[in-house]
């Protein structure tokens, strides 16, 4: 991996922007800081503003593992012109189909892990995410809950994440098939995306024709992302870049 941000990366990023492009980002870990209470993300006050302008400059996309309304509320003054939802799956035309499988799924994983301590189920209407950050211990507890999907949720999609579980129908398209479909809306040559988690692969693994800049938070080899922003804060800096690239005042 190499840093997006290094010296002789950064022209690759201007080439990049002097298309016609989707900048698309994961909210979660990403524009906001991981924190324990999910109630409690937020963008710091300067990704806010900085997120805010660099959607006025360019067409921008947040795809989130959170439900729609529940990211859109979190993005402030920033005019994002796509906002999608459940790990991809909202909006989408079969959503009446994703909710009824997942509230069957969501009855039957409450019974199977209604006496474990510190494991809590999460019901975003079309995907479920199982939550075991507050599990006296969370390594035994992925455990459990990986082997009460499987039994309980065979229909449904496991995706991994930092201390969750997430659940998503099997027909429901993910993060990645999400991307390809608003570039193809937007009808743009090139895309970027910045995620930091599991459930962002399936948007760094897309196929090598796709014209697509995969920048991962967190550098690790078991990425299919080719280039990292070393941590969230980093954001920060990427986002002044952006906007020193579209010839915007940072200062």
């Amino acid at each position: 991996m190499k840093h997006v941000l290094a010296d002789p990366q950064l022209g690759l990023l201007r080439r990049t922007l002097s298309h016609p492009v989707l900048l698309a980002f994961d909210f979660d870990g990403t524009l906001a800081p991981i924190v324990r209470d999910r109630e409690a993300a937020r963008m710091r006050a300067r990704t806010a503003a900085s997120f805010a302008r660099v959607s006025e400059r360019y067409a921008c996309a947040v795809i989130s593992g959170r439900a729609l309304a529940d990211v859109s509320r979190r993005l402030g003054d920033a005019r994002v012109k796509y906002v999608v939802g459940n790990h991809g799956g909202e909006p989408h035309a079969r959503a009446l189909d994703f909710e009824a499988e997942v509230g069957s799924a969501r009855e039957r994983l409450s019974s199977a892990l209604q006496d474990c301590d510190g494991i809590e189920i999460e019901d975003k209407r079309y995907s479920l995410a199982i939550h075991f950050r507050a599990a006296p211990d969370p390594r035994r507890a992925r455990s459990i809950v990986q082997a009460a999907a499987t039994l309980t949720a065979p229909l449904l999609r496991q995706v991994p994440g930092k201390m969750v579980l997430n659940l998503v129908p099997m027909r429901a398209p993910d993060k990645g098939r999400a991307l390809q479909r608003l570039v193809a809306l937007e009808q743009c040559e090139f895309a970027l995306y910045v995620g930091d988690d599991v459930t962002d692969e399936d948007v760094f693994r897309l196929d090598a024709s796709f014209r697509l800049l995969a920048i991962r938070i967190g550098e690790t080899k078991a990425s299919a992302a080719r280039f990292y922003l070393r941590d969230q804060a980093e954001i920060d800096a990427f986002l002044d870049q952006l906007l020193a690239l579209s010839g915007a005042d940072t200062s």
